[in-house]
């Protein structure tokens, strides 16, 4: 027969019975399509007619299992049958399916029964999968303990056969059947437990079927050991060593104990108890928990007080029969760095000198730490750099000393904080301030902000008035600090300085004793001193520099024109005088100095202000035009100087003109030129070349007039010598005259009149200089022999005398 899938070939029997049974049989577990048997060949049908025919089949189960193919006449599985639930008994280890085959026309009925062999399609399994056993330490050896047996729905050699237990030193199994042949599996006991050793065994219990191949089934057995109080408890040292620091708070965990019980349960419940042979102190400072085991600190604990505590701890365990542990719990306290050094000061100078020397002591300081090791270890320093230190004389005493000049005008108190530190951690420290204030010694001279003062002093000053205050200053205190000014004395020209100032010996201010006058004495040089009161006295000295400041207080003065009478000058002149001819020259000197000598001219009054002009910076009056017939014959110039003070102060000159028909020049241009050249008027030569053009007798009368005046001068008058003035005499056109300058130089200027022109000469004279100035006399003539009379500048002790008219006489030839 062939299955249909696999087509594996399956044997039956068929035979008949006296009942005609007809019987099949086939293993359990066969597929769908498989054929069982061939109806019509064993039951004799015919396949035509049989496909003719009306064929069912009835099966007496719930279930259909099996059909019949009326075209093949093949009994074949419709479903797969199992025989554990087609026979689920086991009585028989045969099971046998009954169906009957009814074919109509004509009728005809046929029993078939089909036997269903089985197969190890089913393993053995346990009813339960794991089984617990609670077994008690002291239970002896061969104690049985009943376990579930294991079922296989299989029949015959396919149920189970045997049992199997896992290795195990304890135990080991026993079987034993039923009265209906079920074996039964008994654990026993083969050696004694211990459940501290081991508290649980965990054993696998297997079924084996006797299959082709063989199946199997299995069950896990847990063992607990059940414990009994036959063990103490134990710490894990007989001697514990903890450190604690000192002055822990309340509360703190110490250590916490830990004893071991092996049993379990109430037996290994532990209790612990200080014993006797734990000091009352020691029981005020630490806690015992009895339930946890931990010991924390309950009172002050103080590593100056008590450096090791030693407590003797007992465990206890629940059991029926208590049993218990003992151990020695040794508390080292750690020293905390918890006092603060202290600092002892004795032996104090509050007060000292500021010159000191150095290296004085002024105090002795000791320290002190009531800790330990680092913590009691201490260091004593000055918390700022100061003028002081400390000198170790041991490991806890210092000597304060001054270790730098000291100044009381810089500082005069020092506040001396010694800060004294452990070496702890963190460390702690302690300082104390000393105050050390400064005597003052006479030890600074007394200053002044300049060493040299320079003061200015308006002239013609109210005497008694204040110059200046020329104060000092002396950083010392008291005595040392008081101060006297006076005037070292000097003399100038025969005068004392302290007839000209005087100082207020308290305040240094400077007076003035007499009116100053610019033009007499312009600048004092002197030295004042400031004196302490000091012992010895201290002293410091400054220069002085008056300077007398000019003031208008001098007119000019109007030195030129000469004006022998009165302020009227008379001049005659040509009409035929030229444009731009120079007239006359106003000279005016100022004594004063810068801005109120400086001198400026103007015309105060002009009769024809077309006919002249006035330089305002040299006095020059010349003709703007020539003269016409309608001008007229008498010209009246008023001539003002004015210098540039405050307010101006000026002096007139009135020049009175008369034109005259004549060929003589007035006044020629001049032109100034150094001594040694020889410079003449262009126009002038034109002017003469012109006129001698136009008259030949005009020129010869005036050559013949220039010698006789040079060779014929009249004797000079001479004016009253006077600081600061001019003397000089003007008779004639022919003119001679002294400048001064305003700053700077000295100009002496002759005027004389040659072939080409009139000359200027100038000589410089140093500034600054007191003076005479004599006129040089109007000359008659001159001739190469002929010798005139010097004109003299006086300044000082020295003379200078210039041989004008000699150089004059060169140039005329």
């Amino acid at each position: 027969m062939k299955l249909d899938g696999s087509w594996v070939p399956i044997f039956f029997m068929v035979w008949r019975m006296a009942l005609s049974v007809t019987r099949y049989s086939i293993p359990e577990e066969m597929e769908r399509g498989s054929v069982v048997a061939n109806l019509a060949a064993d039951l004799g049908l015919d396949l035509g007619a049989l496909s003719q025919r009306e064929v069912k089949l009835d099966i007496f189960h719930q279930k259909k299992y099996l059909d019949i193919n009326k075209k093949t006449g093949e009994l074949y599985i419709v479903d797969k049958m199992d025989r554990e639930s087609l026979c689920p008994t086991k009585t028989s280890t045969t099971c046998f399916v009954k169906l009957d085959l009814i074919i109509e026309g004509p009728l005809r009925i046929f029993n078939i029964e089909l036997g269903i062999t089985d197969i190890n399609d089913n393993a053995p399994h346990f009813r339960r999968d794991k089984i617990e056993l609670d077994v008690s330490e002291s239970a002896s050896p061969g104690e049985r303990f009943s376990l579930p047996n294991a079922v296989d729905p299989d029949v015959g050699a396919n149920t189970i056969t045997a049992y199997e237990l896992s290795d195990s030193e304890h135990f080991t199994f026993d079987i034993h059947s039923g009265s209906d042949g079920t074996k039964y599996v008994d654990l026993v006991l083969k050696k004694a437990l211990d459940r501290e050793e081991q508290a649980v065994h965990n054993l696998i219990l297997t079924a084996v079927d006797g299959g082709v191949p063989a199946r199997s089934g299995t069950a896990s057995i847990i063992v607990r050991v059940l414990d009994t109080n036959d063990n103490a408890p134990q710490f894990s040292r007989q001697i514990y060593s903890v450190n604690i620091s000192e002055n822990a708070p309340a509360g703190t965990l110490v250590m916490k104990l830990n004893a071991t019980d092996r049993d379990e349960g109430t037996n290994a419940d532990i209790t612990y108890y200080f014993t006797l042979y734990t000091s009352e102190k020691t029981q005020e400072i630490f806690a015992l928990n009895t339930n946890t085991g931990e010991i924390t600190v309950k009172g002050t604990v103080d590593y100056e007080d008590m450096k090791i505590f030693e407590m003797h701890i007992e465990a206890k365990d629940n059991g029926p029969l208590s049993l218990s542990g003992h151990c020695r719990v040794n508390v080292n306290v750690m020293d905390m760095n918890d006092n603060c050094p202290e600092i002892t000061i004795t032996s104090l100078k509050n007060t000292v000198k500021e010159n000191t020397p150095v290296g004085t002591v002024i105090a002795f300081v000791s320290v002190s730490d009531r800790d330990r090791g680092d913590n009691g270890k201490v260091n004593l320093t000055i918390n700022k750099q100061l003028p002081f230190c400390l000198n170790k004389s041991s490991d806890y005493h210092y000597e304060l000393v001054v270790s730098e000049p000291l100044d009381r005008e810089k500082t005069p108190e020092f506040d001396i904080t010694l800060v004294v530190s452990d070496g702890g951690t963190p460390s702690l420290s302690d300082n104390e301030t000393v105050s050390v204030h400064l005597l003052d010694v006479n030890d600074n001279a007394p200053q002044f902000p300049q060493s040299f003062y320079t003061i200015p002093v308006m002239e013609n000053n109210a005497p008694g008035a204040l110059l200046s205050s020329l104060t000092a200053f002396d950083p010392d205190l008291h005595e040392n600090q008081y101060l006297v000014y006076f005037i070292i004395e000097k003399e100038i020209v025969n005068t004392s300085m302290s007839m000209l100032f005087s100082i207020n010996p308290e305040n240094g201010n400077l007076y003035a004793l007499k009116t100053f006058d610019f033009e007499i004495e312009k600048e004092y040089l002197f030295h004042i001193e400031a004196r302490d009161s000091g012992v010895p006295p201290l002293s410091s000295n400054i220069t002085v520099h008056i300077i007398i400041m000019d003031q208008n207080d001098n007119p000019p003065l109007i030195v030129s024109p000469w004006r022998a009478h009165g302020s009227v000058v008379e001049e005659k002149i040509p009409r035929s005088t030229d444009k731009g001819t120079l007239i006359a020259k106003v000279i005016a000197i100022d004594t004063d100095s810068v801005q109120n000598s400086r001198i400026t001219y103007q015309f105060l009054q002009n009769t024809d202000a077309t006919l002249f002009s006035l330089d305002q910076f040299n006095g020059e009056i010349r003709t703007t035009r020539m003269f016409s017939y309608r001008d007229a014959r008498h010209q009246r110039l008023v001539v003002i100087a004015k210098d540039n003070g405050e307010p101006a102060l000026s002096a007139t000159v009135t020049i009175k003109l008369s034109t005259v028909e004549t060929a003589l020049k007035a006044y020629s241009d001049m032109t100034e030129v150094p001594l040694e050249y020889d410079i003449f008027s262009d126009l002038n030569l034109y002017l003469v070349i012109g006129l001698g053009s136009v008259s030949f007798l005009l020129l010869i009368t005036i050559l013949v007039t220039v010698v006789l005046k040079c060779q014929k001068p009249k004797p000079s008058k001479a004016a009253p010598p006077s600081r600061n003035s001019v003397i000089s005499e003007r008779n004639s056109t022919i003119a001679d005259s002294t400048l001064v300058s305003n700053d700077a130089y000295w100009y002496s200027l002759f005027l004389a009149e040659t072939r080409k022109g009139k000359l200027v000469v100038r000589q410089p004279i140093p500034k600054g200089t007191r003076y005479i100035v004599s006129s040089i006399p109007r000359g008659t003539g001159l001739t190469d022999t002929s010798e005139s009379a010097a004109s003299t500048l006086q300044v000082g002790t020295t003379t200078t005398t210039t041989n004008s008219c000699h150089y004059m006489n060169q140039m005329l030839r």
